[in-house]
């Protein structure tokens, strides 16, 4: 049995432990809050872009979009993928690589060419480690991702899809349901599908085009994809900070548990030594009598 003052040691280290475990628990609360907040605010942008997008697809329009068009063949996809800078935070970043490893793992089967573009450290150095085709990739979003920031590496690989050196791109990422539940998704992103483009195929739409339909077109269905990559980094980022708060909570009971264990040894150790102390005196004294 180990000495008192090595559990003592103990102790104080898991309770030390214990501190930080409960401090990034309250941090990750507050930035979870902030970042729902900020995935509710991009949404009722991200459906009025969908429904002119939806209009657009049905319109009777001469010109038709590279994004709306369906590839005969596929030869090479695109695969943005989205995880976190930072650990800690489950298996989170695990379960979407994991994911998107499965459906490479399809592709090539089909003798079908992979570029990826990782958005966030995990993926990148993931990614890097396993010798796929980096095409783009952006690390260090920080809390608070600015589209700006994410039109770089996302038209690298939507400028490889309209030259045709890619017949698709899928988007991988962490979709948000609630605090306690994450799902990874992989999802087709070009061409545009007829899910994401849900309009009313029913009603005949058509738009006066100033300067021109080509133009307007192009346009907003690059702003309509940016916006869903937008979408999917903020719903990314409320998964992370969910993830981490729940690890960092059962870090932090999991070390009141060890605590408590630890403290029971120690009380027995103690009780021994002072069993042992008694019996020694007692020895003693019946000696020297």
């Amino acid at each position: 049995m180990a000495g008192s003052k090595e559990i003592r040691n103990k102790i104080k280290s898991v309770e030390n432990t214990r501190k930080i475990t409960r401090a990034m628990e309250m941090v990750a609360a507050a930035k979870m809050r902030k970042s729902q907040q900020r995935m509710r605010a991009a949404l009722p942008y991200a459906e009025k872009i969908r429904q002119v997008a939806a209009h657009l697809s049905h319109a009777n329009s001469e010109y038709k979009h590279p994004y709306l068009v369906k590839r005969e063949t596929v030869k090479n996809v695109g695969i943005i993928l989205i995880t976190s800078d930072k650990g800690l935070c489950g298996g989170l970043n695990t379960n979407v690589l994991r994911k998107v490893v499965t459906q490479m793992k399809e592709f090539e089967k089909n003798s079908i060419g992979i570029r990826v573009s990782p958005i966030g450290n995990k993926g990148f150095t993931f990614m890097s480690r396993i010798g796929a085709r980096v095409q783009s990739h952006l690390i260090g979003l920080g809390d608070t991702p600015h589209i700006e920031n994410l039109i770089g590496a996302v038209k690298v690989m939507l400028d490889a899809y309209v030259a045709g050196e890619v017949d698709a791109i899928y988007i991988s990422y962490n979709h948000f349901v609630n605090t306690m539940k994450q799902e990874p998704v992989f999802e087709q992103l070009l061409p545009l599908s007829g899910e994401k483009l849900s309009g009313d195929s029913k009603q005949s739409w058509d738009y006066i085009y100033e300067p021109d339909a080509q133009t307007v077109i192009d346009e907003m269905l690059l702003r309509y994809v940016e916006s869903l990559v937008y979408t999917a980094v903020s719903e990314n980022q409320a998964s992370e900070q969910s993830a981490r708060m729940v690890a960092m909570k059962a870090a932090s009971d999991n070390a009141k548990a060890v605590i408590g264990e630890l403290k029971l040894v120690y009380n027995k150790a103690r009780q021994a030594a002072i069993t042992k102390e008694i019996s020694e005196i007692v020895a003693g004294a019946a000696a020297v009598s």
